[in-house]
């Protein structure tokens, strides 16, 4: 039964998926804590210590089974977390629990976790934006055709296509997997560096083989799915590193909060609509609405996540020496969150690009109203082509179409730019002639081909790589 007497975060109830909120569980946390711990164990039994097979049976054995009463009741002890853990570990493996965090420090398990913990969550935003970008190339493709004025300064400027305009949000995802891409290749371990970074304790351990030290760090990265661990640290990997992997997040949000900026534009001009249910209200006093709340939210937790990349840059930059206890307790929210909130992002990404609405006839008739004057240049060269004079035609037109935009804002009338042409006998052409010239199609340059290009070039490519991951479809919870 939900708990209504306390604050629960909204990431939770209301915004990320349940697969990102295992992600940052306690129970995918403290399970890792126990693989880590058994890696542990195992390497320092491969590389000579006394540590028994059956120690580590017995570690596996209780692996994901966590005694949580037992640490709880401990931290309130002791008041460290990882030390509660070991205990509790130890609790249910007697014979082993003396072998438990060998050498480690609590950064080992604290800091490694974070690690995993970061890939796990990034390995699920690389599935969730592939498929949002699957989905938006549909609708590239599908609209790669359909003339639309396009806008620069947000006045109709020479047209374009809907699905050219879908391929501008299209790259910028592009950018955002490459940035994603990169930095999952990059993670490394933390290992096990010990108290400062220098491995000391495992020197001790080891009578002084610098080499099984060495051995110590790669073979766990290994056991843990890792190429490495990063070659040197303090106790704690470099919060640059988390600054790293927030810088991500934020830029998928910056690129979606794009999205909805235009998206929520276009339903402004009743274009292109974001899906609208059937039993949905758009507002509780104006029945006949219907507000673009999905790409609002998008833009609301947007806001969220790219301010949110401030926490690991500011810890990151007043870490000091080998390490600061002053990161704790803002990594415990800013990354968690900052995952939740982009999970949140691509899932409504995905529902809105999934059901968005296009309005052919809107679309049109505003194209039509504006494609006069966007065709002034081609109507120049006809009149050229009939032996008028360019510089003489090009300030005739200047004039008209100022006339006639003073007829469109000030008298609210049609735009009669075609007739004022016809009228001016330096153009030698007639009004049926210049009619016959406004086709939407001759005035978007290559932007169906450049759509087809893209989609093929760039697009085709990153969806046969991950195919294995396509075909996800986004409920929103509220």
């Amino acid at each position: 039964m939900a708990e209504h007497n306390r604050y629960t975060s909204p990431l939770t109830g209301r915004y990320a998926s349940k697969e990102m909120q295992y992600v940052f569980s306690q129970d995918n946390k403290f399970r890792t804590w126990r693989k880590l711990w058994i890696a542990l164990a195992e390497t320092e039994h491969e590389l000579g210590l006394n540590i028994t097979e059956a120690q580590i049976d017995e570690l596996k054995a209780h692996q994901d089974d966590i005694n949580y009463e037992v640490a709880e009741a401990r931290e309130k002890e002791v008041r460290h977390d990882v030390m509660s853990h070991v205990y509790a570990y130890g609790v249910e493996c007697p014979n082993a629990k003396g072998i438990i965090h060998l050498g480690a420090t609590s950064c080992y398990v604290g800091d490694n976790t974070d690690i995993i913990i970061m890939r796990e969550g990034l390995q699920l935003v690389h599935k969730k934006l592939v498929n949002v970008i699957n989905e938006l190339s549909k609708f590239a493709l599908k609209y790669k055709d359909m003339p639309t004025l396009a806008y620069t300064h947000f006045q109709p400027a020479q047209p374009t296509t809907v699905g050219k305009r879908a391929t501008l949000w299209l790259n910028e995802l592009v950018l955002d997997l490459e940035d994603l891409e990169y930095v999952m290749s990059s993670l490394k371990l933390l290992g096990s560096k010990g108290t400062t970074g220098t491995q000391a304790s495992f020197l001790e351990l080891f009578d002084g083989d610098h080499e099984k030290c060495r051995k110590l760090d790669q073979m766990i990265a290994e056991k843990m799915g890792f190429s490495s661990c990063y070659p040197v640290s303090g106790q704690t990997y470099s919060r640059k590193v988390d600054f790293r992997v927030l810088s991500v997040l934020a830029g998928i949000a910056q690129s979606a909060h794009k999205f909805t900026n235009d998206i929520r534009m276009l339903q402004h001009m009743k274009e292109v609509e974001e899906p609208f249910e059937k039993h949905q209200i758009g507002s509780s006093a104006m029945a006949y609405k219907r507000n673009p709340m999905r790409s609002e939210r998008i833009a609301s937790l947007a806001d969220y996540v790219m301010s949110d990349l401030m926490n690991p840059m500011l810890v990151a930059s007043t870490q000091w020496f080998e390490r600061t206890l002053d990161d704790s307790a803002n990594k415990r929210l800013s990354v968690p969150e900052g995952f939740l909130a982009i999970d949140g992002i691509l899932d409504l990404y995905l529902n809105v690009v999934d059901g968005l609405v296009v309005y052919p006839k809107v679309i049109r008739k505003h194209l039509m109203a504006e494609l006069p004057f966007m065709a002034t240049e081609n109507i120049m060269m006809d009149a050229v082509k009939a032996g008028g004079d360019r510089q003489e035609l090009h300030e005739k037109i200047r004039q008209l179409s100022m006339q006639a935009g003073k007829t469109v804002k000030e008298e609210g009338k049609e735009n009669n730019l075609l007739e004022l042409i016809a009228a001016d006998p330096s153009f030698h052409l007639s009004l049926a002639d210049l009619e016959a010239s406004m086709k939407p199609e001759r005035y978007v340059g290559r932007a169906p081909e450049q759509t087809e290009e893209f989609i093929r070039d760039v697009i085709t490519p990153i969806l046969d790589k991950n195919k294995d991951v396509l075909g996800l479809t986004a409920e929103i919870n509220v």
